[in-house]
């Protein structure tokens, strides 16, 4: 690392940029979540331009879902076969299938072939390895770094996707216009190839701490967890937040156009400076290298749903848009501290297989709070949905709060 640059980034993210081979793979980590940013908008546009007007909504959340929700199918069905290959063939893997598949979209497109069914199944295709190879990516952390560093580097990774999601749709509502929205999920399929054939050209040294093959009958992941209790609750926890901020995403459109009756312009505003704060507070928190980690996340799913609560007071929006900024900030660093307490909490041998099942959970949590959205906006308002989000998410943080004090009084009097 230049001189210069060391002066000005943060102690605990020099060791982990000082790692030649990890510095690689955070490219190829950008490269495909500006990609997954830009097909934010091209999934869902390409949907309306080729379904029937009449049943334009249902191809819509058909291909929304299909582009993610898949990997809950491949984490289970797939789960003897890959809980045994290494987290790098894993996370190649994922990344040919959908360079091959989304590639398939444009090619499709371009021979006049590409109808609602066939884009839908590919898409559903393309994301059937995706939660294998999040946990391929995550276990390649642990195996390339030390615990102490562990927490920087997944926080550079999950400040990466923030990133991506704040420049990745504007860049993506430019070529949709100019391009097509074919040929920009091509583009997501050009990033995939590109972070595969980095991985495959990238020799990974071996850490010898963290394998995560396991050599005898590995056991699934769901079974693995409740033998763990602490990383079942952990997940349970993480869950249940990603289902309560569901809602937020159907609700604060409908906040600013049905009781602000404000442009779209607001609600822009409204996700820039989440995302923008997001960004800033995860690289803030992984720059601390020592960090009690379930307390900071218990507090970090209070915070966020403290953050919420102004919405249902009907507060001015100028302090709804400085305390939803606020929840950016505070809601940052969830990913990477959950991921790392998982990375510090799992038995090595069983790190990929864990990770995986998580993926596959968590890829059901937001979309069925989205779900649920839809029918309390409608009953109680987008106001009161955005309070009760919060209040939730409170009540959330204190059981979470009562169950580790509990579990702790358990340890001390001699229990499991």
């Amino acid at each position: 690392m230049p001189s210069a640059l060391r002066r000005i980034v943060p102690s605990a993210y020099r060791p982990v940029l000082g790692n030649r081979v990890l510095r690689r793979l955070l490219l190829g980590f950008a490269v495909s979540y500006l990609g997954d940013g830009m097909s934010f908008v091209a999934v869902a546009w390409l949907a309306i331009e080729l379904a029937p007007r009449a049943t334009a909504g249902l191809w819509l959340a058909g291909a929304v879902a299909a582009y993610t929700l898949p990997g809950v199918v491949g984490a289970l069905v797939f789960g003897p076969r890959l809980r045994r290959v290494p987290a790098r063939r894993l996370l190649l893997a994922d990344n040919v299938v959908r360079a091959v598949f989304l590639g398939g979209v444009p090619l499709a497109w371009l021979a006049g072939l590409l109808t609602p069914p066939l884009y839908v199944v590919l898409l559903a295709v393309s994301s059937l390895l995706h939660a294998w190879g999040s946990a391929g990516k995550y276990t390649l952390l642990a195996e390339l770094l030390p615990a102490e560093q562990r927490l920087a580097a997944n926080t550079l990774v999950s400040s990466l996707n923030f990133a991506a999601t704040i420049a990745g749709p504007a860049i993506a509502g430019v070529l949709v216009t100019y391009v097509g929205s074919a040929l920009v999920i091509g583009l997501d399929a050009l990033t995939y190839l590109f972070l595969a054939v980095l991985v495959a050209r990238t020799r990974l040294p071996q850490s010898g701490e963290v394998s995560p093959v396991d050599r005898a009958a590995a056991r699934g992941g769901p079974a693995l967890l409740r033998s763990h209790p602490e990383l079942l609750g952990l997940l349970t926890l993480t869950w249940f937040f990603n289902l309560l901020y569901g809602p937020v995403e159907v609700a604060l459109p409908l906040h600013v156009t049905d009781d602000l009756h404000a442009p779209g312009t607001l609600l822009g505003l409204y996700w820039t400076l989440f995302g923008a704060s997001a960004l800033l507070g995860g690289l803030t928190a992984g720059a601390l290298r020592r960090l009690p980690l379930w307390p900071v996340t218990v507090a970090i799913v209070a915070g966020w749903g403290l953050s919420l609560l102004p919405f249902g007071f009907d507060a001015p929006t100028a302090v709804t848009v400085a305390c939803f900024t606020l929840g950016g900030a505070i809601y940052g660093p969830f990913v990477a501290l959950s991921v790392t307490l998982m990375q510090a909490k799992s038995p090595p041998q069983h790190l990929a297989t864990m990770l995986a099942t998580r993926s596959a959970a968590l890829l059901t949590a937001s979309p069925l709070g989205t779900a649920i959205g839809g029918p309390l906006v409608t009953t109680i308002g987008p106001r009161a949905t955005l309070g009760g989000s919060g209040l939730a998410t409170m009540a959330l943080a204190a059981v979470t709060c009562v169950l580790l004090l509990a579990r702790r009084h358990n340890r001390r009097d001699g229990g499991p």
